[in-house]
């Protein structure tokens, strides 16, 4: 089953896709109080299938980079404390798992944002990247169905 994790600008952490309500999404924290709550139309909610990072070559899709943090780290949580990591330290460490990424347009915070979703994911068992971001097609998270496993409609 397609696990929809979610990020919602202004709320710290992931959320999962629980339920559909006549006017929300009921979506559950990824951290330890598992809070359930309605996520509106009005919040810019944002699937992690559709986040993909920057390169010199053409943007990866946020579930390899993931994968490969995970080859690096041996599916434990980072090594690298991300909140006390300078700039240089930060990018070192990412270019091990994305040695091309475009260091123009991906930021500190952007790394840092990238290490703590994965420290979540990880202590939440979830660590098959790919099926769990697998892309799905829509528009719109309303519109969406799991597809073969191909990628997102254009």
């Amino acid at each position: 089953m397609l696990q929809t994790i979610l990020s919602i600008s202004g709320k710290p952490g992931l959320y999962k896709l629980v339920s559909r309500a006549k006017n929300s999404l009921i979506v559950e924290a990824l951290d330890e109080t598992h809070r359930r709550m309605p996520a509106f139309a009005t919040d810019k909610i944002t699937s992690l299938a559709d986040i993909a990072m920057y390169t010199d070559t053409e943007d990866i899709p946020l579930h390899k980079v993931l994968t490969s943090l995970k080859e690096i780290e041996n599916g434990q949580a980072a090594s690298l404390d991300y909140r006390k990591a300078s700039g240089d330290e930060l990018r070192e460490y990412f270019a091990k798992a994305l040695p091309n990424f475009d260091r123009e347009r991906v930021h500190n915070s952007d790394i840092k944002k990238l290490l703590q979703w994965y420290n979540i994911l990880v202590a939440n068992g979830i660590t098959d990247f790919d099926d769990a971001m697998r892309p799905t097609d829509g528009d719109n998270i309303d519109d969406r169905r799991e597809t073969d496993g191909g990628t997102a409609a254009d």
